[in-house]
């Protein structure tokens, strides 16, 4: 093996860690807490519907747009999390983990644990998403689901 592939492998292997780390905390999170991400990231999916980016067909996006929207957002709840924003940086970073697992397979099974923690989630969960989109004036979504290629147990 060389460098550089040790090198990539180290990598995608940390990508793998940190969705699973997500997807293992929303197993033991307290249903509210569950409510929160589901609902923040609803609202991330609407904002960026309004923008004309569908994130729930981010599996058909191009690759390359695929690695902005990663970059951009790893970015964005760094900021976030900076400010204390931590409901909002929690929602996108579930989006984060669902663009790097587009790009990486090996991220998806983590990435599918994860949705499927969110559309179990309690009945607030859609009451909170729908008053963070009225609150940022979005329209209403199309309620809970799951992005493409992302299919889970019903």
């Amino acid at each position: 093996m060389t460098f550089n592939t040790w090198k990539q492998e180290k990598a995608t292997a940390a990508l793998v860690d940190e969705a699973q780390a997500l997807a293992e905390k929303l197993a033991a999170a307290k249903p509210h807490h569950v409510e929160s991400y589901a609902a923040a990231a609803r609202f991330w999916a609407a904002s960026y519907l309004a923008e004309g980016k569908d994130l729930y067909e981010l599996s058909h996006w191009k690759a390359d747009a695929v690695s902005r929207f990663a970059a951009a957002a790893q970015t964005r709840v760094a900021a976030l999390r900076k400010k204390r924003e931590y409901d909002s940086s929690d929602g996108l970073s579930v989006w984060l983990h669902t663009a790097r697992a587009v790009t990486e397979t090996r991220v998806a099974p983590a990435v599918r644990d994860i949705w499927q923690h969110l559309m179990d989630a309690g009945r607030y969960a859609d009451s909170m998403a729908q008053e963070l989109m009225q609150d940022a004036g979005l329209p209403a979504d199309m309620g809970r689901r799951v992005p493409a290629g992302f299919a889970i147990k019903d």
